[in-house]
């Protein structure tokens, strides 16, 4: 079973709403998924506080280690800061991106630093296995 951090914004529904549609195909293809919207840390500690910041970026950083793949869910050129940043160390730590592209535009960056670059409906059909690369064929800025 092979063992998935799963980078994606989750700060309104239509986030979620794909968080829970990627979140759904992952599971019916077998995989171990660590989500950071379902593993949050203690919630004894306060929401926004540098004590919920350091254990937030220290679980995050655990568990992209523990990852042999990391799916992200991005949204175009407006994206989540804290995704770029979790899609940046992953490559910068050899771990292969599978990158969902759900905006209109792009960024390079994110792009080419992904391994494969598949749209939420090539998801259902792409095997964690095989690990195809594909690259994005869009404009990018």
């Amino acid at each position: 079973m092979k063992r998935v951090y799963l980078a994606s914004p989750f700060f309104n529904e239509k986030e979620i709403e794909c968080l829970e549609q990627v979140e759904a195909i992952l599971a019916e293809k077998g995989l171990k998924v660590f989500s950071p919207l379902r593993n949050p840390i203690d919630e004894r500690v306060e929401v926004g506080s540098r004590q919920w910041s350091i254990e937030t970026f220290m679980n995050d950083i655990k568990h992209i280690k523990w990852a042999e793949i990391v799916v992200g869910i991005y949204h175009g050129n407006y994206s989540d800061s804290g995704t770029a940043w979790e899609l940046g160390y992953a490559y910068a730590t050899d771990k292969p991106v599978i990158l969902i592209h759900l905006g209109p535009n792009s960024n390079l960056m994110v792009h080419e630093g992904s391994h494969a670059n598949i749209t939420l409906e090539e998801l259902k059909d792409y095997d964690f296995d095989q690990l195809a690369s594909s690259f994005y064929t869009g404009k990018m800025l």
